[in-house]
């Protein structure tokens, strides 16, 4: 019972050591701020996938009902309202930069059209603005398509189909990229600075010769180890859950409807595996550099092959079994379940345990790591 109480003071204690080391790192303090405020902001912002306000110019030759109803279709948000141009002035605006896409509708279109001789409009596209010419390409078709259809049948509302299909958005019902984006920003995050900070945290010791010092204090490699752990999760845990609240919650507008602290639960029992992962290779690197390197070759993996970008079903069969074995596959399902669908602990609790298993599995194998390393500086 001594023994244990001893143990656990030991733990609390160099654990707070390391809260006054990373208190005197400037430079990663600010790297935290900065990677739970601002870098969460502009994932989640910076780059929509939706169509928002593209500019574009139409030159109507036609001056027809089925040409104006056209240019009446093409609106917000998806267009700014439409610039009439003539043929001659039609790349002028491309050249100048001021048009994403030009619509030309040539003359005698709806007498065509009416004849049934399918006559083709000009849409020429910027391809340089590559993100809205991809996107807005498909969006002009639909809407001339729409129009010449209902314009053929003339009507509108009235066509009746054998099926009724209502479209149902769960979860995100206005389709908005930032409200995933700002959430897998904030994974990503967390699977970094729980990686890097316990890692940085272990070479520093090794680098500014204090690891000799604790080798010949009465605490053992396990008690190093956990102290590190608690530490540094306790660090990421607290500002990734504020980073959730008040920015992905109160800043960008996302809908949390399941528990946060179910969340903080699963994102506790991650750190606890990548807290153990970020030990394993800081006993193997032999430097910071070194250990940045091998972080970006960890880290990449992690991120793109978890699900948390695209989905693992559309991966090969062989990287979904590999990626089973790692811990942010299985968060990332967790984090999604519970903070977008509002499951519960009832239904989660068998990915709860196979996170809990995956990371006691990453802390064996970095304890036994760390006690050879220690073990050939005693020697």
């Amino acid at each position: 019972m001594h023994r244990t109480l001893t143990s656990l003071a030991n733990i609390w204690n160099l654990g707070i050591k390391e809260f006054h080391s990373l208190l005197g790192d400037k430079t990663m303090l600010f790297l935290i701020l900065f990677m739970f405020t601002v870098s969460v902001y502009s994932d989640a912002k910076a780059k929509p996938e939706t169509l928002n306000r593209a500019s574009i110019a139409i030159v109507d030759e036609d001056h027809s009902q089925l040409s104006t109803r056209i240019v009446q279709a093409i609106r917000p948000p998806q267009f700014i309202e439409p610039e009439m141009v003539e043929l001659a002035d039609m790349d002028k605006g491309m050249d100048a930069g001021r048009h994403t896409f030009v619509l030309d509708i040539p003359p005698n279109f709806e007498r065509d059209v009416l004849a049934g001789r399918q006559p083709a409009l000009q849409l020429n596209v910027d391809a340089t603005r590559l993100s809205q010419s991809q996107t807005g390409a498909g969006y002009i078709q639909s809407i001339v398509g729409n129009e010449i259809n209902a314009f053929t049948s003339r009507v509108r509302a009235d066509t009746e189909l054998p099926i009724e299909l209502v479209p149902r958005m769960m979860f995100n019902p206005n389709l908005k990229s930032s409200w995933f984006a700002g959430v897998t920003s904030v994974i990503n995050n967390i699977t970094m600075l729980g990686i890097l900070l316990t890692g940085a945290a272990l070479i520093r010791e090794r680098e500014h010769g204090t690891i000799e010092h604790l080798l010949v204090m009465p605490v053992t490699p396990l008690e190093i180890m956990l102290s590190k752990i608690w530490s540094m999760a306790v660090v990421v845990l607290v500002v990734s859950s504020l980073s959730l609240k008040f920015v992905v919650a109160e800043i960008i507008g996302v809908s949390i409807v399941g528990s946060p602290l179910l969340f903080a639960l699963a994102t506790a029992l991650y750190l606890f595996a990548a807290c153990s992962l970020g030990i394993f290779m800081a006993t193997v690197a032999r430097s910071m550099p070194q250990f940045a390197l091998m972080a970006i070759l960890v880290l990449l993996p992690l991120q793109i092959l978890s699900g948390a970008i695209t989905p693992r079903e559309s991966m090969p069969e062989v990287i979904q079994l590999l990626m089973s074995f790692a811990p942010t596959t299985h968060f990332v399902a967790l984090a999604q379940a519970v903070l977008f669908r509002g499951e519960t602990l009832t239904s989660t609790w068998p990915t709860f345990l196979l996170l809990l298993a995956i990371g006691f599995a990453f802390f064996l194998l970095a304890l036994k790591r760390l006690r050879s390393t220690i073990g050939s500086m005693q020697n």
